[in-house]
């Protein structure tokens, strides 16, 4: 269980500097400012907490259902990652805010990063809840 919260935690940490990265580019190349409705804290807190949340997710499955777990929590977890983007076009912004259409653009690729480097440090850890 422990190895499988580490790679939650680091999985968080950088799919959160993925986010602050592209949050960086995005505002410099668009010329916009959404810091009124999210900063730098919120984000990186979001993605390590996601992270945390589908690691608990894996380990549960895996421990209880063995491949299929695995193969099942892939699933779930890229179905919610496209279900969470629903929020920001749901989003109801500040009526200061200035572009407000550019806000889904902005967003919108923030919430695959979590499962992109979840994925993508998945091989870092071994883990022992599959069975042969």
């Amino acid at each position: 269980m422990k190895n499988v919260l580490i790679h939650g935690v680091v999985a968080g940490i950088l799919s959160g500097i993925a986010c602050i990265a592209y949050n960086s580019i995005y505002t410099k190349a668009m010329l916009v400012d959404f810091s009124k409705v999210f900063q730098t804290p919120a984000i990186i807190g979001s993605c390590v907490i996601g992270c945390m949340l589908a690691s608990l997710g894996y380990y549960f499955l895996t421990r209880f259902l063995n491949k299929p777990g695995q193969i099942i929590f892939n699933l779930l977890f890229v179905i919610l990652s496209f279900a969470s983007i629903a929020g920001p076009f749901a989003a109801q912004l500040p009526l200061d805010v200035e572009s407000p259409e550019l806000f889904a653009g902005l967003t919108v690729p923030m919430h695959f990063f979590p499962a992109l480097m979840w994925f993508a440090t998945f091989p870092l850890f071994k883990y022992n809840t599959l069975k042969a």
